[in-house]
């Protein structure tokens, strides 16, 4: 069995954990919210395992960066990759809706199960679930509580506009 290795990172939302193990980047945890848990006692915090996603991350609390270059190693269903696969082709500073997910996986029935998969996405921000929102406009529910979707949402439409200032998480 793969050595899973963690390590915690600052950042302007919150203490985030960082989870991979040899195939890559696994999950990412809020610091706060309703998916968080405590580390497996087997695993290995490790700082410089996880470097290679601390810094894009940095760089993309930063401004500086707007899509990743990291391998990565999500476990979930068949359905859950394909609809977080299709979440990475999501615009920076761009949203759309569950049912427009829907239908770019080619499932337009399927948009209950497009918010259940996109709510158990073990990547947020890399793949970015946070710019799936709700027909109407409206934020709906994210992992990270919907102040820090309302920050990266805000945060990336600061940097396509060049103006970050001002930006607060509440």
């Amino acid at each position: 069995m793969d050595t899973i290795h963690y390590d915690d990172m600052p950042t302007p939302i919150g203490r985030l954990r960082l989870v991979a193990d040899a195939q890559g980047l696994r999950e990412i945890w809020f610091e706060t919210g309703r998916h968080r848990r405590e580390p497996d006692p087997a695993w290995v915090r490790s700082p410089e395992a996880l470097a290679f996603a601390r810094v894009q991350l940095e760089d993309y609390f930063a401004g500086t960066r707007q899509a990743f270059e990291l391998p990565l190693h999500p476990l979930g269903t068949p359905f859950q990759l394909t609809v977080w696969r299709e979440l990475a082709r999501i615009p920076y500073g761009a949203t759309i809706s569950y049912g427009e997910l829907a239908r770019r996986i080619g499932q337009p029935q399927a948009v209950r199960a497009v918010g259940a998969a996109n709510g158990r996405n073990p990547l947020p921000i890399v793949l970015p679930c946070h710019r799936v929102i709700g027909s109407n406009g409206s934020l709906t529910g994210f992992g990270g509580g919907l102040p820090t979707k309302r920050f990266l949402l805000a945060m990336e439409e600061g940097v396509a506009r060049g103006d970050l200032f001002g930006l607060a998480l509440r």
